[in-house]
């Protein structure tokens, strides 16, 4: 018997680079807006954003609480952070790495006619 997939509860804009994650049964949005990510690698005092990436993406304990506490636009935070257990972390590491990636495969190349000097 197919197990049925609940429908996420929380608005997810995709083209923004959110992404959708269950803790259980609690919905999150999650953003890697830059101040977002900034704040989770001053909580965990990283010296790069390699090092912010890897200790995200090997769903360390205290980087997995950092990123849903601080990388949460919506949802209830706190109440996935009461109930995370060992076996949610693997869906953390996906949603963390699909947030991450959305820096990363933007094809926004910047405001090319202001980077180029006036001729």
């Amino acid at each position: 018997m197919a197990v049925e997939e609940k429908p996420f509860p929380l608005e997810v804009n995709e083209a923004r680079g959110e992404v959708a994650l269950w803790v259980g049964d609690v919905p999150l949005v999650l953003a890697a807006e830059m101040s977002r990510l900034s704040a989770v690698s001053s909580r965990l005092q990283c010296k790069s954003l390699n090092d912010l990436f890897l200790r995200l993406s090997d769903v360390e304990a205290a980087a997995t609480i950092a990123g849903i506490e601080l990388l949460t636009v919506r949802g209830n935070a706190l109440e996935a952070i009461q109930k995370i257990k060992l076996k949610h972390f693997g869906a953390c590491r996906v949603a963390f790495m699909a947030v991450l990636a959305h820096h990363f495969d933007e094809e926004d190349e910047g405001n090319v006619e202001a980077a180029n000097p006036a001729a």
